[in-house]
């Protein structure tokens, strides 16, 4: 079981998730949404493809592009199109 925290609350929890660069990507339907934002940040990997990003907020805190995911990944990610990422102080285990 893989699962995401920030500030005491579970972002995303799943038996099922793909590793990718030591990074544990989350289906989507396990995102709980209540605690992002989108925003307005994408960047760029030569593989993977066009990453956007969501802020992550809890009681009021902002825990700005902490969640990233590739809505077109290009063919060598297609496994993980869609599915969602940590980083920026989110807890993050397996």
């Amino acid at each position: 079981m893989a699962k995401a925290v920030w500030n005491g609350v579970v972002l995303a929890e799943s038996p099922d998730y793909e590793v990718v660069e030591g990074n544990i990507y989350f289906p989507p339907a396990t995102l709980k949404r209540e605690f992002v934002q989108e925003s307005a940040t994408h960047t760029v990997c030569g593989w993977k493809g066009t990453a956007s990003y969501y802020d992550v907020v809890v009681d009021g805190r902002v825990n700005s592009d902490a969640c990233w995911f590739y809505p077109e990944a290009k063919a060598l990610a297609k496994n993980i199109e869609g599915y969602v990422a940590f980083w920026r102080g989110v807890e993050v285990t397996a």
